[in-house]
């Protein structure tokens, strides 16, 4: 007779299952420790250490900080299970923090969590993971993971205003099938109600809501920080090439704003394109935002390319809806044909692809939204 698969899809008793347990400090990462800890396995938390708090990180809502170090090391202790704190603030910097700033710099609009994600989180933890001679790399994320024959696919959480798989495009299809994420089929009152029934401390703490080393989400102090030579007066022109005013700095806009312009116009202007090397700064009509093509860089594919003859459903933002698309990769060069009407689609953002089937939306991969 086989033996069933645990609940992690591992052909092994959780008993003599290891799984490494990435905990930020926060509810859902917690939980997922007790859960692991209460079906049996053999647990090792793992924290990381990013970036040296500042007093004003110190008051905001950010994750990875001090305290969340802090709330890991006691649920770790309530759990009775291994902790281990990984000092990454030097590879978070050159990573992640610097590619933010210069991302800017180029008139992008970054997501750092996605390259935390594949750089620090994904990448090194993996292998540190791998070094601990785990099974699995288990993670809070709100993702839903089917493994069937050792290979695990990704889909979106249940809970779609909590789905993080729009920042995990980037996994591997190595790192998929070592990683396990068990909040995909919850919500996330579901995740605090499993916390506050484990009595633990974290259960009514709030969610981070910042990028971890923005405090407040105030972007524009980091970059003055890191680059204080990069705020330069230029022009703000229309489609047409007129001067309609001055701007203080590219770093200030982002592609699809339409508040902080300061031209008065007897129509909304909304911000269109930002030249970096020219310092310019392009607004126009809402309809002028309308985009029917794409290009991307740097794609990841978790499917075979043939895949992609059929239609696909993309996100072009984290909190954008799926979008009937064709994605042509003739040439060396990938395009994304939309087909459906979608505004104020900015260069730095990832475009996600997804397909629908029968257990939910799955994530095929995704790439890198760059300029016509």
């Amino acid at each position: 007779m086989k033996r069933q698969l645990n609940s992690l899809g591992i052909d092994k008793d959780p008993k003599e299952t290891k799984v490494v347990v990435a905990m930020s400090g926060g509810v859902d990462s917690s939980t997922v420790a007790a859960m692991m800890k209460q079906q049996g396995y053999k647990v090792i938390g793992v924290t990381l250490k990013l970036y040296d708090d500042s007093k004003e990180i110190a008051q905001s809502k950010v994750c990875c900080s001090g305290q969340d170090i802090l709330d890991a090391k006691r649920v770790a202790h309530k759990l009775n299970i291994e902790h281990k704190i990984f000092y990454y603030q030097s590879k978070f910097r050159e990573g992640v923090i610097n590619n933010f700033v210069d991302s800017y710099l180029k008139g992008e609009t970054p997501i750092p969590c996605v390259q935390c994600n594949k750089t620090v989180k994904f990448n090194d933890l993996f292998h540190e993971s791998k070094n601990l001679k785990a099974d699995a790399l288990v993670t809070g994320h709100y993702v839903k993971s089917v493994t069937k024959n050792n290979v695990t696919e990704m889909y979106r959480g249940v809970d779609e205003n909590r789905d993080q798989s729009y920042f995990l495009f980037n996994t591997t299809r190595e790192q998929l099938n070592f990683l396990r994420f068990p909040l995909g089929n919850l919500l996330k009152k579901e995740t605090r109600e499993i916390a506050k029934n484990l009595d633990l401390n974290v259960a009514d703490k709030p969610d981070s809501q910042d990028i971890c080393f923005v405090p407040n989400g105030d972007y524009v102090s980091v970059i003055e920080k890191f680059r204080p030579d990069s705020f330069k007066k230029g022009n703000i022109k229309n489609t047409s090439g007129k001067v309609l005013g001055v701007h203080e700095g590219i770093i200030n806009f982002t592609i699809g704003q339409r508040k902080g312009i300061k031209i008065a116009h007897h129509d909304p202007l909304y911000v269109i394109d930002i030249i970096a090397d020219k310092n310019e700064i392009i607004v126009g009509s809402k309809d002028e935002l309308l985009k029917k093509e794409i290009l991307l860089k740097d794609i990841n594919f978790l499917v075979n390319k043939e895949f992609f003859n059929n239609e696909i459903f993309v996100k072009v933002r984290s909190t954008g809806k799926l979008l009937r698309s064709k994605l042509d990769i003739n040439n060396g060069s990938t395009k994304l044909i939309l087909l459906e009407d979608e505004y104020g689609i900015s260069p730095g953002q990832a475009c996600v692809f997804y397909s629908k089937d029968e257990l939910g939306d799955k994530v095929l991969g995704g790439g890198w939204i760059t300029k016509n």
